[in-house]
């Protein structure tokens, strides 16, 4: 999958920008504020329809103006397809796949894959379960779109049965055939979702080990644990244990919801004994398996985005890193960077195919 052009019109700080892309490399360069890591956003956009920190849409209108376009040419190996992600102020997103509009925005998710290496990962080892879960869904969401499909029924269940649960506690009354409706959708999209989730941890785990070694040049052995209830218990069973729990607590207190990952270093947790070089090279090693299997899942390559990496690695780790993944052809890559000249010190040398924009 190749972006060969990308335009922008009032998205972020952007009131209009139109690139030319290279099929390799693609360097953004400038100060600090002026929109680099906004391109990135913008191809995100283009891949999975929504913003990589989590932002709400239109928060991402720029000041004063009343929508955003982004518009990508896309070239998937047979034909150029051109996708377009709009949000209007007064009405929601739209996107379209050669100007027909999608049903579902959830349908377009896989067209286009892409993996982000961003300083937003660490959130991955120091925040709770729920950003740990969210990127597992985000990664198999891009292979699957069963997935997906299962993932939203399974999270409307949850949602509505906790309203129920709610609703019972606030008028002082219980009704258990009203709540068991809820049971037969959460125990089949929920073990779905496990079974998945359970078979795309484990395959990953060893692509891990291997790029962890490469890139850290280091013995320690790094590890990725999918944490589930359900692997003690059928989700059957775990409504049956926790039925008089959730009733006083008013929702949903175990289910797929709750799984976590866990990360690894020597057998204990990465949060509370790696370094920060570990963390870092483990972050990488974990998104570089992501871009493997999802090549190995799809047949399609993800594009690859690189979000000021030069400031939170060293010149050699970032060498080695972009040579991996030329080597290795992981497909189309975006780097932002505030120095021209590292950059191109770095990238021509690896890459003579390389762009770079100075913004």
């Amino acid at each position: 999958m190749i972006i060969k052009k990308l335009s922008l019109i009032n998205f972020k700080n952007h009131h209009e920008r139109n690139f030319e892309l290279s099929p390799q490399i693609n360097c953004f360069v400038g100060n600090n504020g002026i929109g680099k890591t906004n391109i990135l956003d913008a191809l995100h956009y283009l891949s999975v329809a929504k913003n990589f920190l989590g932002n709400k849409d239109l928060s991402n209108i720029k000041v004063g103006e009343d929508f955003f376009a982004i518009e990508g040419i896309v070239d998937d190996g047979e034909k150029e397809n051109t996708i377009k992600v709009q949000q209007p102020k007064e009405a929601k997103k739209i996107i379209k796949k050669n100007d027909k509009t999608y049903d579902r925005i959830s349908d377009h998710i896989g067209f286009l894959p892409s993996v982000i290496i961003s300083p937003y990962d660490s959130n991955l080892i120091s925040d709770s379960g729920e950003s740990r879960r969210k990127f597992l869904d985000a990664m198999i969401s891009q292979t699957d779109s069963d997935y997906l499909f299962n993932l939203i029924q399974y999270q409307k269940t949850v949602q509505q049965r906790n309203a129920l649960l709610k609703d019972f506690a606030k008028n002082r009354y219980f009704d258990n055939d009203s709540l068991e409706i809820y049971n037969e959708p959460l125990i089949k999209y929920g073990t779905i979702i496990f079974e998945k989730r359970k078979e795309f941890t484990e395959s990953m785990v060893p692509l891990i080990q291997n790029y962890y070694e490469i890139i850290s040049k280091a013995n320690e052995k790094v590890s990725v644990i999918y944490e589930s209830d359900l692997k003690e218990q059928t989700f059957e069973q775990l409504l049956k244990a926790n039925f008089e729990k959730d009733r006083i607590l008013t929702y949903t207190s175990k289910g797929s919801h709750k799984d976590d990952l866990l990360f690894e270093m020597n057998g204990f947790s990465m949060k509370k004994t790696a370094s920060q070089g570990q963390q870092k090279s483990f972050l990488i090693a974990l998104k570089l398996s992501q871009m493997v299997r999802i090549k190995d899942l799809t047949g399609k390559t993800p594009i690859l985005l690189l979000d000021d990496i030069f400031d939170k690695l060293d010149d050699s780790r970032v060498s080695q890193l972009i040579m991996l993944v030329n080597q290795e052809h992981f497909g189309q890559i975006f780097i932002t960077d505030t120095s021209k000249e590292r950059t191109e010190n770095i990238v021509r040398r690896i890459n003579e195919e390389s762009k770079i924009f100075e913004l």
